[in-house]
């Protein structure tokens, strides 16, 4: 079966998240410095030992909702401040409460996130304007909010944007059941394993993202086996559409995890892997 739709994550994919992420991380570290009572100068001196000890054990650390761990602290500025700065409230002591530290990180994240700049990769006009002269349907699904989104692609300008569609806060990162159920969600298992490459398991049963990626296929009369996925993070974007049997392609990541390279390898022909966004041009002849 060909290719009928497109499925973009957006930052990180799109866009170069470290160069956009810069005054993110700067807002974030100054309020999380009035959130656990520390002077930022102190906080600064802690944030960069707790950060190393991130980026020293990478597979050892993730992305905890729920007390779930539901993508790597690594993959980009957003998940590593997330990351850090629940460890800096561990170390001081604030917010013990599970829910309630969850709630205000989110918080700090929305805010945060309006800040951030628009960096775009060099060739993403150029990949979003080929991928919407195939006249596909091409959407965007992120977890950052519709409207942000949608004032950065006006930005860039791709000829074809008014066709080209964004769902926001997808919560990619919420394990829970689909509402309402359906056989083809409740056939996934809840997890798999990368035996001798993670340390942990790779949760599926994401509900909130299969809604958003159902809507669609609902909208445009296709399915998981005609879609193509491209996203840079596996577990948020990729891991579970592959299950679902989507085609998916990996826009690598300088420090792309192996798990996440092995995870493609998998998949066969169903899985890709490229730095570079032009690699989902030639996936449309899926």
């Amino acid at each position: 079966m060909g290719i009928g739709c497109v499925v973009l994550d957006f930052d990180g994919t799109f866009t170069d998240v470290v160069a956009e992420g810069a005054p993110f991380v700067r807002h974030f570290k100054n309020h999380l410095a009035e959130m656990i009572g520390q002077p930022p100068e102190a906080l600064a001196a802690a944030w960069r030992e707790e950060e190393a000890a991130v980026l020293a054990g990478a597979h050892a650390f993730g992305w905890d909702v729920g007390g779930r761990v539901v993508a790597p602290a690594t993959a980009d500025p957003y998940l590593l401040s997330n990351c850090v700065a629940r460890q800096l409230m561990g170390r001081y002591g604030a917010l013990p409460d599970p829910a309630e530290r969850h709630e205000a990180l989110q918080t700090l994240y929305r805010e945060a996130y309006k800040l951030t700049g628009t960096a775009f990769k060099p060739e993403a006009k150029e990949v979003l304007e080929a991928l919407l002269a195939t006249g596909l349907p091409v959407w965007v699904v992120t977890n950052a909010h519709t409207d942000l989104v949608e004032a950065k692609l006006d930005r860039l300008a791709p000829k074809g944007r008014e066709r080209l569609k964004v769902k926001g806060d997808a919560r990619k990162y919420i394990i829970d059941e689909a509402q309402p159920a359906d056989a083809r969600f409740s056939a996934l298992p809840e997890t798999i394993s990368f035996n001798g490459l993670l340390p942990r398991p790779v949760y599926l049963r994401r509900g909130r993202y299969y809604e958003a990626l159902r809507e669609i296929w609902s909208q445009t009369g296709t399915g998981p086996e005609s879609t193509l996925v491209a996203g840079d993070i596996y577990e948020l974007d990729l891991a579970l559409p592959s299950a679902l049997g989507a085609h998916v392609q990996f826009v690598a990541r300088e420090n792309a995890l192996p798990y996440e390279v092995k995870a493609m390898e998998q998949l066969g022909p169903r899985g890709g892997v490229d730095r570079s966004l032009r690699g989902i041009l030639p996936r449309l002849r899926a």
